[in-house]
């Protein structure tokens, strides 16, 4: 699938190959000015770093951004049997976090939906806490994401074997169809999202490999961080649509009330889960709130990094 020209991924100023606790590979990348705030994106199930090109695009050299792709997806590598688990992803963020982030430099974290969940699995790891100032939580949950989901009506057990099964089901989604293309809007997407932020929702999902999303599915089919979210006690800001199939909005509300330092809960009104496709400019005004409270130019920081394995 061709992406117009305004949605190709900008050219990086340095990728990386990280490697994380169990070895796994992970893919990295740094955009933008060395001498820039630094925010450190996470994403979530099924997607890539490809999720958050239109807010690189907000917010362009204003920020120093590191992207990776979480194991499994992307180009990360694929992790073995045992490499799936709320742990595993604390790990890579905290690896990443150690290649890409100077030594005494504070930054921001944001996490959309697999991707927040990581930020709170991680809250409690001295890497976590020794470099990140502040977090932007986007359409996630820490626990109850089956029982809460409303991609489909019905009674409750119904529903919630059918979502059940569309986390876990490890089966090839074959090729992009107009009815795969409308499906994947519904679940995902508000009905009024732009047909260049479908199409791009659509290429990372069909992209994403058949196991790892079944395996990442079965995770969050039992996820529970609810005693994680309290050790997020950095400034935090949590923003959800207010049509949010996959998490909806009750998800936001608890974690604001559970946050020990949640500053604000932004609803964004009739959009789905994918709101840094279907609202960059909203999620990029959060985020720049955050930096200038909260996070500081690397200009004014030690500017000692650690050392960085290059992709070859």
């Amino acid at each position: 699938m061709r992406l117009p020209d305004t949605l190709r991924p900008p050219r990086p100023t340095r990728v990386l190959r990280v490697r994380s606790a169990d070895g796994t590979m992970l893919h990295a990348e740094v955009h933008g000015p060395e001498d820039a705030p630094t925010v450190v994106f996470s994403h979530g199930w099924t997607c890539s770093t490809l999720v958050w090109l239109p807010i690189l695009r907000v917010l362009g050299d204003s920020i120093r951004a590191v992207l990776y792709d979480q194991r499994g997806h992307g180009r990360s590598e694929t992790p073995r049997r045992s490499g799936y688990s709320t742990t595993a992803l604390a790990d890579d963020l905290c690896a990443v976090l150690h290649a890409t982030v100077p030594r005494g430099t504070r930054v921001a974290v944001v996490g959309h939906s697999m991707g927040g969940m990581t930020l709170m699995a991680a809250a409690d790891r001295p890497e976590f806490r020794s470099r990140v100032a502040a977090a932007l939580l986007a359409s996630t949950g820490s626990h109850e994401l089956v029982p809460g989901a409303h991609v489909v009506g019905g009674p409750s057990l119904l529903r919630s074997a059918f979502h059940r099964m569309l986390l876990t089901a490890p089966l090839p989604l074959g090729p992009i169809t107009p009815l795969t293309r409308a499906g994947l809007r519904y679940v995902t997407m508000s009905p009024g999202s732009s047909p260049e932020m479908v199409d791009l929702c659509v290429r990372m999902v069909h992209a994403c490999r058949a196991l790892p999303r079944a395996r990442w599915g079965a995770v969050l089919r039992d996820l529970d961080l609810s005693a994680a979210v309290p050790r997020l006690d950095i400034p935090t800001r949590v923003l959800v649509g207010t049509a949010d199939r996959l998490t909806p909005p009750f998800h936001a509300r608890r974690l604001a009330e559970a946050l020990p330092a949640c500053e604000k809960l932004t609803l964004l009104p009739d959009l789905g889960h994918m709101t840094p496709l279907e609202a960059p400019e909203q999620v990029s005004a959060e985020l720049q709130e955050l930096l200038r409270s909260h996070v500081a130019p690397a200009a004014a920081t030690d500017s000692a990094a650690p050392p960085l394995e290059e992709a070859q």
